[in-house]
């Protein structure tokens, strides 16, 4: 097995970035030097910064549906992670790629090297979709904007399709199993008089959005609605690659194959 494919199946990293770590001297194989394109056996002893690594003998990966409030991280620095929910015995996943701790959503978690790396490396523009609420309706300019032209931000253009939820016939049903727009309509009417329509129930109805995108950089769809004067008020992920959420519960979780 070539060297870099190797560390793809045993890590997180792709490929491309294991040659990074072999030609920077991270990398040594029964304790020598690794290069670039070499073949290993099953007996070769490989270590990455100093760290023995092979690749999982089962593979596993979950669906979790991360709440708001969590980081994706084993070290939250304060903050609660994604690991306070999760079963020790999912403990050693990693997860594929990212979301902010405010961002909630489908997040997938595997040992799988060689998944992660299809599914986050830019050549297999894996599509990731989410339901975004603004604090205003989009401006139909702003909208044709972003998705034809993109939107400047200081680590290039950023561009993505946009399509307008109504939620009006479906409020209160479909999406909140999965902590979606409704769930927090549901939450922001527990203080409202019955009968009463709380006055943020109709702006929330008509600035809701479903953003598909095939990057991943950072907060680039609350960095690139703010850039035209709009700030995002919830984020949630509904699916990634060939993956949806598929009524998955806030804090649930469930094994792919």
């Amino acid at each position: 097995m070539r060297i870099n494919k190797f560390i793809a199946s045993a890590t997180t990293l792709s490929r491309r970035a294991a040659d990074v770590a072999i030609t920077a001297g991270r990398v040594r194989v029964d304790g020598v030097p690794a290069q670039q394109g070499m073949d290993i056996s099953e007996s070769s002893k490989v270590t990455l910064d100093n760290r023995a690594i092979t690749p999982a003998v089962n593979t596993i990966t979950i669906m979790f549906n991360k709440p708001r409030g969590y980081v994706v991280s084993r070290d939250g620095q304060g903050s609660e992670t994604i690991y306070d929910i999760l079963p020790a015995e999912y403990h050693q996943l990693n997860p594929v790629g990212r979301l902010d701790k405010d961002t909630s959503g489908l997040l997938l978690l595997t040992n799988d090297g060689e998944l992660a790396n299809q599914l986050t490396h830019p050549k297999y523009q894996k599509s990731k979709v989410y339901e975004v609420v603004l604090d205003k309706p989009l401006q139909p300019l702003h909208q044709q904007m972003i998705a034809d032209m993109g939107v400047q931000l200081e680590d290039g253009p950023s561009q993505f399709l946009i399509s307008k939820i109504d939620n009006r016939a479906q409020h209160g049903h479909e999406r909140v199993a999965s902590g979606g727009v409704e769930a927090t309509l549901e939450r922001s009417n527990e203080s409202t008089p019955r009968g009463a329509r709380p006055s943020s129930e109709k702006n929330v109805l008509d600035a809701v959005y479903e953003v598909t995108l095939h990057e991943g950089r950072n907060r680039q769809i609350r960095r690139t609605f703010a850039a035209l004067g709009y700030t995002v008020t919830r984020l949630h992920r509904t699916q990634f690659g060939n993956y949806t959420l598929s009524g998955l519960a806030p804090r649930e979780f469930k094994s792919v194959l």
